[in-house]
């Protein structure tokens, strides 16, 4: 009796990362009893995870609110030396990144690849904005000025002697945040290659692009708690 073959020689096997519609034929790990279970652990791993990153901001905080408390002063020097405009500009930037990356999540799980690549794409733009505006309207100016953390500080015109510390939280705090943002679009950029490369997610397979976008709103609003604490003391 013959058979059909229902393989064509030109593409990978069915199941295999190169196949085109390789989340139509993923299945769940060998560990798991099922895709569903698969899913509800990868994600309650992943807040877990989360939950560490909020205690590593913790620190940041309670160190924050220790020295605001006992310097006032200094915190509101240096408040005016950032630039309001530039910090909401930035918190624009993450929210639209934060619903483009959602809509991605979206279009994951109706199976329309484009639109997933198309928020994807947003998303990374609004993540080099982000680093962009960071760096070249706050960063280099400051230490332009001498407005370095710590034993570097060498503006010469500061009202208070805690400023220097000051800006070792500022500079903390924002560049731990700045390095999160990298590591999301990272984590994004990898979501997207596959997609592109192998159309990897659809309706039943897009753990991947849930996990990334759960991080990636984890810095959207550790910047909604900087942006006000630092920003907008005056």
């Amino acid at each position: 009796m013959a058979t059909i073959d229902t393989q064509r020689a030109d593409l990978p096997a069915p199941g295999s990362e190169g196949h085109p519609l390789f989340w139509k034929n993923r299945g769940h790990g060998h560990h798991f009893r099922s895709s569903a279970e698969e899913f509800d652990a990868c994600k309650l791993g992943m807040w877990l995870f989360l939950a560490t990153e909020i205690l590593l901001f913790a620190g940041i905080f309670c160190a924050y609110t220790v020295f605001r408390t006992l310097y006032p002063e200094a915190w509101a020097e240096i408040s005016h030396s950032l630039d309001w405009r530039f910090g909401l500009l930035n918190t624009v930037v993450l929210l639209l990144s934060s619903w483009t990356v959602a809509s991605a999540v979206r279009a994951a799980q109706r199976g329309r690849n484009g639109a997933l690549i198309l928020n994807l794409v947003v998303t990374l733009i609004c993540a080099a904005l982000f680093i962009f505006i960071k760096l070249k309207f706050e960063y280099m100016v400051k230490l332009d000025l001498g407005k370095a953390p710590g034993t570097w500080f060498s503006y010469p015109y500061a009202e208070n002697p805690q400023v220097p510390l000051c800006w070792s939280i500022y500079y903390m705090g924002t560049g731990l945040h700045a390095l999160h943002v990298i590591i999301g679009a990272c984590l994004l950029s990898w979501v997207l290659f596959r997609a592109i490369r192998y159309k990897a997610y659809g309706p039943t397979h897009y753990t991947m692009v849930e996990t990334s976008a759960l991080y990636w709103h984890l810095v959207d609003l550790i910047w909604i708690f900087l942006f006000p604490l630092l920003y907008l003391i005056h």
